[in-house]
């Protein structure tokens, strides 16, 4: 269980229009605001999603987490299966969806265009919150499509607050803190 109150904001810089506050009492949610989360591995940002995640539910919100890769792999098995509509439908009613580990694994070109339409849907309808350890000018390497990409992120970015994660990985230290204890 992924909390805030567990949460250490140290290795997390915020932009000048954004706070811890202003994202822990989930101002952003009620305005239809994204929350992109960029950094490293292991500095934080699916504890951080996790527990946004949790706090909105706590307070009556519907919410959706999805590692993005299983997105993309069930939207593809829906559409084949000629149940992409209604799970679309599903997908509507939260009113933050959660997209973890943007970057790991590139998609098909089908599967790129079905992710698209999902955040284009979301568009000033609903928050996404992204968590991605790359940079915005490599999704392209994820995508495989400038166009599709660029109009992408255009749609992420706008109304966003964009979140840097820096320092060393928790599961990194963490292992290396257990080592020398034993």
């Amino acid at each position: 269980m992924k909390t805030l109150e567990s949460y250490d904001f140290g290795a997390v810089t915020f932009p000048p229009h954004c706070s811890k506050e202003l994202l822990t009492d989930l101002a952003f949610l009620e305005r239809k605001e994204n929350v992109l989360m960029l950094g490293k591995v292991g500095t934080g940002k699916t504890h951080l999603a996790i527990a946004l995640g949790m706090e909105a539910c706590r307070r009556g919100h519907e919410v959706r987490f999805f590692r993005v890769h299983d997105l993309v792999a069930t939207l593809q098995e829906k559409y084949q299966a000629g149940t992409l509509r209604r799970f679309l439908r599903e997908l509507q009613k939260a009113e933050l969806l959660i997209l973890d580990e943007m970057g790991f694994v590139p998609f098909h070109k089908d599967g790129a265009e079905l992710l698209f339409h999902v955040i284009s849907d979301c568009y000033e309808q609903r928050s996404v919150i992204v968590t991605s350890n790359l940079e915005f000018g490599q999704w392209n390497t994820v995508f495989g499509d400038a166009r599709l990409t660029a109009a992408l992120v255009d749609r992420l970015v706008h109304h966003a607050h964009v979140l840097a994660f820096t320092g060393d990985s928790y599961r990194l230290q963490h292992a290396l803190s257990e080592a020398k204890s034993s």
